[in-house]
């Protein structure tokens, strides 16, 4: 038997989780009663090992804002099988968050510093006619046509390495504004505008902020070289507008030697595409 599969006493779970934000204060437990991911998780785990168990996530998500693969582990005791945690916890959350694996990792490994990436993808509306079926996972922007090409040349600067204070929010704990930045790409599909961005970790607020500001340019009420003069010169002054929370998703987390199968990932959130007749989705 292998030995992530073997049962033990005490074990480390691994969890891939999916998430629609809508109807949560975020990722974590405020203490305050609001419901949120963390502690819908927690309560499912206390059931089954009745004992306040903590899990810990890759990375913190806004108030409404989704997930198609946010990572997370926690400390198991007994004799459940880490593969089977998966849908023990299934079978006791709510409908709106659910675990699409489980495993068994090493007391080592960690669902945040052992991180090596974080991929966030945005989704913009810009049809002039409302769609219900599509306002929980986008931003419907009609106010100006949106140039895709233009949003592609103001994110290609940002690949590297770069001090983006411009882009953190207050309150952040953390003590410096240092992102690698790893991959940056906008593309259209009819009326949807997608941006994803990879990079080794993201600030507070940092996607929704980059987003806010990315529309000006591609309404053209900003040049592209305006653009990266904000963020080079740390303007945060000059960045007012955040991205409502619902076009945004975390889409996944990468690990070196990943514990995960690679399918896990696939179609994690697939992309919105409007025909005439009918709503479909494509990855």
């Amino acid at each position: 038997m292998d030995n992530a599969e073997k049962t033990s006493s005490r074990q480390r779970v691994a969890l891939v989780i999916q998430y629609l934000g809508t109807h949560f204060h975020g990722w974590q437990r405020q203490g305050r009663g609001e419901r949120t991911v963390q502690s819908e998780i927690e309560t499912a785990i206390f059931t089954v090992l009745n004992r306040p168990v903590p899990v810990i996530a890759a990375g913190r998500t806004d108030t409404g804002v989704h997930a198609a693969g946010q990572v997370a582990h926690f400390e198991a005791t007994g004799k459940i099988p880490a593969s089977r945690w998966a849908s023990v916890l299934n079978a006791r959350l709510p409908k709106d968050i659910s675990i699409l694996t489980s495993v068994a990792v090493p007391d080592t490994w960690h669902a945040r510093f052992s991180a090596s990436m974080r991929r966030y993808r945005y989704t913009i509306y810009t049809d002039p006619q409302p769609n219900l079926f599509v306002r929980p996972f986008s931003w419907h922007y009609y106010y100006q046509p949106l140039d895709a090409s233009l949003i592609q040349d103001a994110l290609n600067p940002l690949i590297g390495k770069h001090h983006l204070a411009a882009f953190r929010r207050a309150g952040s704990a953390r003590k410096h504004s240092w992102v690698e930045v790893q991959a940056a790409e906008c593309g259209r599909s009819g009326p949807f505008i997608y941006i994803e961005v990879q990079a080794n970790g993201f600030l507070y607020g940092m996607m929704r902020l980059l987003v806010g500001l990315l529309v000006s340019v591609g309404d053209k009420g900003r040049s592209v070289s305006e653009f990266t003069q904000i963020w080079s010169s740390e303007r945060r002054d000059l960045v007012k507008y955040a991205a409502p929370p619902q076009g945004l998703c975390l889409l996944r987390v990468g690990y070196p030697d990943s514990p995960f199968r690679s399918e896990v990932w696939e179609n994690s959130q697939p992309k919105l595409v409007l025909s005439p007749d009918y709503l479909t989705f494509n990855q």
